[in-house]
């Protein structure tokens, strides 16, 4: 899915495609039709067109308000700052509650040197029957 890597948003009156499937502002399908009368009800009804699938055949768009582009931004935002970056590193160290003091001092150590490394760090600490 390396189309939804473009920066989602209103593709504005530049449709390439020629006939459209097009859904509405509440996800319901209104079928395939002429970009001309995609462009028609945007108008009409004061919305803005998303393209959501390219590759499908006819393409697929959405329109939605400012405001459902603007949360949607906002939620793939947070899904790729969710997603670690190519070349980082992520650490992962579990250890039971009850840890001896010294193995927790040795674990602790090695946290330290990870961070300093900018290693992404995850602590597990299972719960001792």
């Amino acid at each position: 899915e390396t189309k939804s890597k473009a920066a989602f948003g209103s593709v504005g009156r530049r449709i390439p495609h020629r006939i459209l499937h097009l859904i509405n502002q509440d996800g319901e399908s209104l079928g395939n039709m002429h970009r001309a009368e995609a462009l028609r009800l945007m108008d009409e009804r004061d919305l803005k067109l998303v393209l959501l699938r390219e590759n499908a055949d006819p393409p697929v768009y959405r329109l939605m308000t400012g405001q459902q582009i603007h949360e949607e931004q906002l939620k793939r935002a947070e899904k790729k700052k969710a997603s670690p970056k190519p070349g980082m590193y992520i650490k992962e160290l579990s250890f039971s509650s009850a840890i001896a003091k010294n193995d927790l001092e040795t674990k602790t150590k090695q946290i330290a040197q990870w961070i300093e490394k900018k290693y992404h760090v995850k602590v597990t600490i299972r719960q001792a029957r």
